[in-house]
């Protein structure tokens, strides 16, 4: 379970990204993320990674306060959560199963464990034959799975989805959400930070709205409800 708890985020600019927002996301949800921007989106994510840190209030995940802890407890919280982005964030010079085997290395992962694991999310993603291409070989939509694959090859308990088909055909886009849909209903829990008006609006998930730091819908099948 994720909860934020009175969170308000403001820079040492004086600027305001979250004031005073409060939501819970069940285990097993898929949520959408929406609003204009510049509305506190990436704030909101950043301080689910623990890349930013809440000015007041509390982040909860999994029974932890993140605004908690330590320095060295913070490798250990993102091992629970798989994180996807706009821009795929491949290493070049490794191939697609070292990309997604690398995951499991830096957790301290057997290679037992690693020659078992990653040929199982190859697998779910449909990438099984492009084991041994490199970055520069696959398609947008393909290095996209790629990411995918890489973010779930630790069994996170949820996955962070930021513009995931930002730079995707409308086509491949569908089809990486479609495959997002499969993944949640494994039981993976995933928040999707979006623009994307006509999968939102298709899928007919939670959508929680931000405008200017503030959650303005939370709406259990929710549209995006805004012009793109």
């Amino acid at each position: 379970m994720i909860i934020f708890s009175n969170v308000s985020k403001i820079y040492e600019n004086g600027s305001e990204a979250l004031n005073n927002i409060s939501f819970f996301i069940e285990r097993g949800e898929f949520v959408f993320i929406v609003g204009p921007s510049g509305a506190g989106k990436s704030t909101l994510i950043k301080l689910l990674m623990h890349e930013e840190i809440a000015t007041s209030g509390e982040v909860i995940i999994n029974s932890v306060n993140v605004s908690a802890l330590k320095q060295n407890q913070i490798p250990y919280l993102r091992r629970n959560m798989g994180v996807v982005f706009q821009d795929f964030r491949l290493l070049p010079k490794k191939t697609v199963y070292e990309n997604v085997s690398f995951a499991m290395e830096i957790v301290g992962a057997s290679r037992r464990e690693i020659r078992r694991q990653v040929p199982n999310v190859l697998s779910l993603v449909g990438l099984s034959h492009k084991a041994k291409a490199f970055p520069t070989q696959l398609s947008g939509g393909e290095q996209q799975r790629v990411a995918l694959a890489r973010a779930l090859v630790n069994n996170p308990s949820f996955l962070i989805a930021d513009e995931p088909t930002g730079n995707l055909n409308p086509r491949t886009a569908q089809e990486i959400v479609e495959l997002l849909d499969e993944i949640n209903k494994r039981g993976t829990t995933v928040i999707m930070a979006t623009h994307a008006k006509d999968i939102v609006d298709q899928m007919k998930k939670r959508v929680i709205a931000i405008e200017d730091g503030v959650i303005v819908r939370d709406e259990a099948r929710g549209v995006y409800g805004y012009e793109n």
